[in-house]
């Protein structure tokens, strides 16, 4: 037992450093978090930030952590392995704290925190979510170089579930389980070349044995997939809400930021397919796509990933055509008849963005 006192509070906490990006869906992430702690019980637990930007948090009821370039490189470890710095943010928390919840920023929130509080049991790691195991991914480095030594040293066999760590949740007693999983991930990071999970893995390893692996992907959603959509919804209510994020009406709006892709229903989709027959073949599939971002949703923040659609569209048909696609050519495939005809006012919108943002000349 610790010799000092241990924070009752459960801690919720969110490492961000980088491009602003970041920082905007860590805003989001922990206004959402707010938004549902407004009932009862209300907001019984706290909010820490490790940064290396202090701004964005300012009018944000948190506790800041400076988070500089001296501590990402000691956090990162003899590798420079940038993920490690996750398990020692929750490390650092969890030496003062009873619970402790690491949370990705890319994440929004469906039910107050307190619930994925309830979740962390004695001797339960709380991760975001699992589907698959070990046995799944016999193809890849994690497989081919470990398996044999993991189960050798019988830490892990080919049942073991892989873990998502968007989601970190531990007690104070099993704070050797992140002790664990960063001794693993600086043994294994040199013969796991490319092996960008490895932090999860290690996370997933050292749980195996010892504890009970708990889940919440029905309390948040995490948006690792489809991003670039996710955060033009962020962008738009940090625009919308940027100077008073904790009024009632933006606390309000971040349900209006939903887990649903912003995509057309099946019926206009197939009425998209059937009027873009007109176009010519090659370019057919682009026309198409570029309509779901013309799409007139009755969501705002789901009208803000127009722009989004268009530039995987433009990146879809450039893949498909395997060369660089010229701002001669793109203006050529917009001004057919029947794509000028599909897309109306939007097309010269359509031309300016994708010149603009994809660098075309």
């Amino acid at each position: 037992m610790s010799s000092f006192q241990i924070f009752s509070r459960p801690q919720l906490v969110y490492l961000v450093f980088g491009p602003d990006t970041y920082h905007q869906e860590a805003v989001f992430s922990i206004a959402s978090a707010l938004a549902h702690s407004r009932q009862p019980p209300g907001r019984a637990f706290d909010i820490q930030v490790f940064t290396d930007n202090c701004e964005p948090y300012r009018d944000l009821p948190v506790r800041v952590r400076p988070f500089d370039a001296h501590l990402r490189q000691q956090w990162s470890g003899p590798h420079g392995y940038h993920f490690r710095c996750k398990h020692m943010a929750a490390r650092t928390v969890l030496s003062e704290s009873e619970q402790v919840i690491l949370i990705d920023t890319d994440t929004f929130f469906h039910s107050s925190p307190m619930q994925l509080f309830d979740r962390i049991k004695p001797d339960t790691l709380l991760c975001n979510a699992f589907t698959l195991r070990y046995s799944d991914c016999k193809d890849t480095v994690l497989y081919t170089a470990l398996a044999e030594t993991l189960a050798q040293r019988g830490l892990a066999d080919d049942q073991m579930t892989l873990v998502n760590s968007g989601v970190i949740g531990l007690t104070h007693n099993n704070m050797h389980i992140l002790e664990t999983s960063i001794a693993l991930m600086d043994e294994f990071f040199a013969i796991t070349p490319g092996a960008i999970t490895l932090e999860e893995f290690c996370l997933g390893v050292a749980a195996y044995r010892p504890l009970k692996i708990a889940q919440c992907p029905d309390l948040i959603h995490h948006y690792w997939s489809r991003k670039q959509l996710f955060r033009a919804k962020v962008r738009a209510w940090l625009s919308k809400h940027q100077h008073n994020p904790l009024c009632p009406k933006a606390l309000d709006d971040t349900a209006n930021v939903s887990a649903r892709l912003p995509r057309p229903n099946t019926w206009q989709r197939l009425k998209y397919k059937s009027a873009t027959l007109a176009v010519p073949k090659a370019q057919r599939q682009f026309v198409r796509e570029l309509l779901y971002g013309c799409c007139e949703f009755p969501n705002e923040f789901d009208r803000a990933c127009s722009q989004v659609w268009w530039e995987k569209a433009f990146d879809n048909a450039r893949r498909r055509i395997g060369t660089p696609i010229t701002a001669a050519r793109l203006e050529q495939w917009l001004d057919h008849w029947a794509a000028r005809r599909l897309l109306g006012r939007q097309r010269t919108a359509i031309y300016q963005h994708l010149v603009k943002v994809q660098g075309v000349h």
